[in-house]
């Protein structure tokens, strides 16, 4: 059986009439507790519309997040790369990589809700071409390396940060992506880990082997190796001690969480017309909602799906109560992972 690392893509996801204050301290109670039970990384995420994913500066909430954590790995998943000067973001992240003592990692990608691009007043199909530009001088940047570039956002002249990462191996550096073959070039020609995050919904899974393909190529025709370790995958899981108990956990949040994709996220999860979303999202395969068993039975199909990756995420959703919730990370901790480990079965 393959090792793999595990963590959680923490968007977050908290229903409009939530406290925020309260809210944002139970992602950090969060990120304290996956510490505890020996989880891998978390990735945070950057949103500025829809009142529901809430965090709005990931290193902010990384840098109060490493105060009270000790060994798990940062991440910020920045989508805000094609409205900010690519030097400033370089910046921040190598000052966040002292702060935390050489934890942090970072993830580029797209801007992640419609809103946000429209608010900052950059069309959809200017929006890539903005955001690979960034990335192209953010990567040598945070390598230590002097830049020149002119851009239609920007200009460096012999730019080069002031500080050096903390560690010799340097900073982590992925590009998250969706079902869209883009991230897995980006990747690929600069030599950065592959995040992709929704590889349970049917395109997702279906685009996982081309994704890899691309990623591949990419990488050997820029004379570089392609490694399986650092890809990741994310999915939706939510455990109890029997399937039954966890169905009845999920009706807590799970029907809201559909509704802002629906109406805000204009993302179709599952059909109008599913009489029950949970149920839908478990015989679509989106979904794990059920036993320690059935988490190990999603991995171990994403593995054949894929034909190999390094870390897999589970995508904070909020759908149980607090105490469910964190029951669920517990026993993921404590009879899933182990299944993937040296020695697992």
């Amino acid at each position: 059986m393959a090792f793999h690392k595990f963590g959680i893509f923490l968007a977050p996801f908290h229903p409009v009439g939530q406290n925020p204050t309260l809210a944002l301290e139970q992602d950090l109670a969060l990120i304290g507790l996956l510490d505890e039970l020996g989880y891998d990384i978390a990735w945070v995420g950057e949103h500025h519309s829809g009142g529901v994913e809430i965090i709005g500066s990931p290193e902010v909430f990384i840098a109060v997040a490493a105060e009270r954590s000790r060994n798990i790995r940062l991440g910020a998943s920045v989508s805000s790369l094609a409205f900010q000067h690519p030097l400033l973001l370089a910046d921040r992240i190598v000052q966040l990589d002292h702060l935390t003592r050489g934890r942090v990692a970072i993830s580029m990608g797209p801007v992640g809700m419609p809103a946000d691009g429209f608010m900052m007043g950059a069309r959809p199909a200017e929006q890539h071409n903005l955001m690979l530009q960034a990335v192209e001088v953010l990567v040598p940047l945070l390598r230590g390396e002097t830049v020149n570039r002119a851009s239609d956002g920007f200009t460096l002249r012999d730019a080069s940060l002031q500080l050096a990462p903390f560690s010799p191996a340097g900073i982590e550096m992925v590009v998250a992506g969706q079902a869209s073959p883009a991230a897995a070039r980006t990747a690929g020609a600069l030599d950065l880990g592959l995040l992709s995050l929704v590889a349970t919904t049917p395109g997702g899974a279906n685009a996982l082997a081309p994704s890899w393909e691309i990623y591949e190529r990419r990488a050997t025709d820029n004379a570089r190796v392609a490694d399986r370790r650092h890809w990741s995958l994310g999915g939706p899981v939510h455990i109890a001690e029997t399937r039954a108990q966890a169905f009845v956990e999920v009706k807590y949040g799970i029907k809201s969480w559909i509704e802002y994709f629906r109406e805000v996220g204009d993302m179709r999860i599952v059909v109008e017309a599913a009489t029950d979303v949970a149920e839908a999202l478990v015989a679509n395969g989106i979904a794990v909602i059920g036993s320690p068993a059935d988490a190990i039975e999603q991995i171990r199909r994403l593995e054949e799906q894929s034909g190999g990756f390094g870390t897999f995420l589970q995508i904070a959703h909020n759908w149980a109560n607090w105490d469910a919730t964190q029951r669920s990370y517990d026993l993921f901790a404590r009879q899933v992972i182990p299944a993937f480990g040296p020695g697992g079965v």
